[in-house]
């Protein structure tokens, strides 16, 4: 399941299903192995200690996960920061989440991550297996989303980190009743902890996270939607196959991704995005179908904005910085102009921030 628009899409989207031409299949990626990149917008990390892991990438922020017999394993997609801002200068960050969680033994299902200065590892913990972490004294309850959480602050002595092997705290907002799908409002614990003398500092990731602890099990989650806003910070992901299509030949595809191909001129893929304010960047994930150069114009309210190139037949995200356009409701189309019959274009996702 792609990353579903939230609040700020105004308009329905219809799918328009055309003739395509043969397409080879598209199979989701899996990992076996601590690995670290990005897919679908989104970053993602298996990390493990030893034991028996897999990891499958699926659209947007999904995936499923299977361990046995590890000492500790951790599955995340999230989105990582660049350590320079703190959550208040990020603006309000929430998960809308949805898992299939079967622990058997001590696991975690919870949003996860890291700050620098000082240096902190963080859990929103959701639900649990065998055993409700941390095994501390609770410092007081908060209520967020519906749900009472402990708070606890532990430390980790020369244990591994994202700053390599050294010293660190952990937050926990632990539920008192699990829960395996919802709405995870991460800044108001952020707030509520250093309400409590617990200080974030500049932010690193936001994630969630599957973890397992000297156990067996298996998770998949179905859900997984990151939202970022406030404080003048915006950010989405609009997945292409889900907006509208239109031109003679315009058609999703399959490979090398879930999106849509623009096969000639006037072929276009578009949708209707609303806008507080009247200046972003739009970054366009996207390849050519050979080793021509591939040219999809940005239109937005009908006028041209730019062009995003693509090289070749890999995968790649183009930005053009600093679009200025109308505010309110407008419509954001994707669109070849420039077809001289030797590329088709493929397009996967755009990312306005």
């Amino acid at each position: 399941m792609k990353r579903r628009l939230k609040g700020i899409l105004l308009s329905v989207m219809v799918c328009v299903q055309l003739i395509l031409p043969s397409l080879k299949a598209h199979a989701a990626q899996t990992i076996y192995e601590n690995e670290i990149g990005t897919q679908d917008g989104y970053s993602y990390e298996l990390w493990k200690d030893y034991g028996e892991t897999s990891m499958t990438l699926n659209a947007g922020g999904t995936f499923s996960c299977q361990w046995s017999n590890i000492g500790n394993a951790l599955f995340r997609k999230g989105i990582k920061f660049d350590n320079t801002k703190t959550y208040q200068q990020i603006g309000n960050i929430a998960i809308d989440y949805g898992c299939n969680f079967q622990p058997d033994g001590n696991a975690y299902l919870c949003a996860y991550g890291w700050c620098t200065d000082p240096l902190v590892e963080y859990y929103i913990v959701e639900s649990w297996g065998t055993w409700r972490p941390p095994g501390a004294e609770s410092k007081g309850i908060i209520t967020v989303d519906g749900g009472t959480y402990d708070v606890y602050e532990t430390i980790r002595v020369d244990q591994p980190s994202i700053q390599g092997t050294t010293t660190f705290k952990q937050y926990w907002s632990v539920r008192t009743s699990p829960r395996t799908s919802g709405i995870i409002s991460v800044t108001e614990h952020f707030k509520a902890w250093e309400n409590m003398g617990m200080p974030m500092g500049k932010l690193y990731e936001t994630a969630l996270n599957v973890e397992g602890y000297q156990s067996n099990g298996w998770a998949d989650v179905y859900e997984n939607t990151i939202s970022i806003s406030g404080n003048g910070y915006f950010e989405e992901t609009i997945q292409c196959e889900n907006m509208t299509l239109t031109g003679a030949y315009t058609g999703k595809i399959n490979y090398p991704f879930d999106g849509v191909g623009l096969y000639a001129n006037n072929d276009a893929c578009y949708y209707t995005q609303y806008f507080a304010s009247n200046n972003h960047n739009f970054t366009l994930r996207g390849c050519s179908n050979n080793s021509n150069m591939a040219k999809v114009d940005l239109i937005i309210g009908g006028e041209y904005k730019g062009t995003f190139y693509f090289g070749d037949e890999y995968p790649a995200e183009y930005t053009i910085s600093n679009v200025y356009h109308g505010t309110g409701s407008q419509t954001v189309a994707l669109k070849v102009t420039d077809d001289n019959g030797l590329w088709d274009a493929y397009v996967d996702y755009l990312i306005i921030s």
